[in-house]
């Protein structure tokens, strides 16, 4: 059974007023509590020290008019934030030279820059093959170790999902899975999970139960599992595993019976897609941290506005795990993953 946050604050309304702080340009926001299962702190203390990470997702720079800017802010405030690594959670811009700049840009942020494959990224006839070889990622799916902790990179492009009704292809096939339990089964831990596409919530893939079972019976070692594609804040706890989606640095998507004009007539004429968007006005991305001493795993996020109408305005409905002022707003909110009260 899924369990939401341990809030520490009521939830977000559209229109509610912000206290704002800058920490080395991030700007945050209230704390959301998550608990961090007392099977998987064993695995956290074996941390040398703390682990940060700098997330961005979904930035759609061949949707965006404005991706090489967001990416700058992105590159900005990573800067003496003291990180062990960055990643791009897929949805990124598409592998050729007319985006080299702000893939270059990307990578040039931290010398361990780490992809993830999204759906997108191999639209207009790019491939998988051109993302590892222009991104410069070592395969579809990998593992790689950052600061002590084994981070699992999924691909959840697979195709051959029985449940599959068209549209893109949302699933991580069997012979992934089985790859994926070796390395529960060979790796120390602590590990991470990443994937494009949710393994739990709002439209997570096709066999998110499966993978979710196998990451359960991994609890001792999986400290957290996150995604990007949802262009959602949120999470949830899924049998001792915290997930969390981290928002998309640019947009959400209302698709065509919501567009409408956010930006001046000259940027719709040239980017056909933003009209299907309610974009937000600053670039969103975080910091991840684990703490081995506090035993606490830290989301610091950042907060934007809606430019022209917001979802809500625009009169998107609200559906199951994506709600108006919820887990459809312009920011990544400030979250914390702690040991349960009366834990040891």
């Amino acid at each position: 059974m899924a369990s939401k946050d341990h809030y520490t604050r009521p939830g977000l309304s559209e229109g509610r007023s912000w206290t704002r702080r800058r920490v080395l340009g991030l700007a945050t926001v209230p704390v959301l509590s998550m608990v961090w299962p007392a099977v998987s702190r064993a695995a956290a203390e074996q941390l040398k020290r703390p682990v940060r990470i700098g997330l961005i997702a979904d930035l759609h720079q061949d949707i965006m008019h404005d991706g090489p800017q967001r990416m700058q802010a992105f590159a900005q405030a990573m800067k003496g934030q003291q990180l062990d690594a960055v990643m791009q959670l897929g949805d990124f811009a598409y592998p050729n030279a007319k985006n080299r700049a702000v893939i270059d840009m990307f990578n040039s942020v931290h010398k361990k820059a780490l992809h993830v494959i999204g759906n997108h990224d191999t639209d207009a006839g790019h491939t998988k093959q051109q993302c590892l070889d222009i991104w410069k990622m070592p395969a579809r799916y990998y593992t790689t170790n950052v600061g002590g902790v084994d981070l699992i990179v999924l691909d959840g492009n697979d195709k051959g999902s029985p449940k599959h009704k068209g549209g893109y292809p949302s699933y991580v096939g069997d012979e992934q899975l089985q790859w994926l339990e070796q390395q529960l089964t060979k790796l120390a831990g602590p590990i991470v999970v990443v994937s494009h596409q949710p393994l739990a919530g709002a439209a997570a893939v096709d066999n998110a139960e499966s993978i979710q079972k196998i990451l359960s019976a991994a609890a001792d070692k999986v400290i957290l599992a996150i995604n990007g594609h949802t262009h959602i804040d949120d999470q949830l706890t899924i049998g001792h595993i915290p997930y969390l989606h981290v928002n998309s640095a640019s947009y959400y998507w209302v698709g065509g019976d919501y567009q409408h004009n956010s930006f001046a007539d000259e940027v719709h004429a040239a980017h056909k897609y933003i009209e299907y968007t309610c974009p937000y006005r600053e670039a969103l991305f975080a910091v991840l941290s684990i703490d081995p001493e506090t035993l606490t795993i830290n989301v610091t996020g950042r907060k934007s506005e809606w430019v022209g109408q917001s979802p809500k305005a625009a009169g998107v409905p609200d559906r199951e795990n994506q709600v108006n002022g919820e887990e459809i707003v312009p920011v990544i909110r400030d979250r914390k993953v702690e040991r349960a009260e009366g834990q040891t």
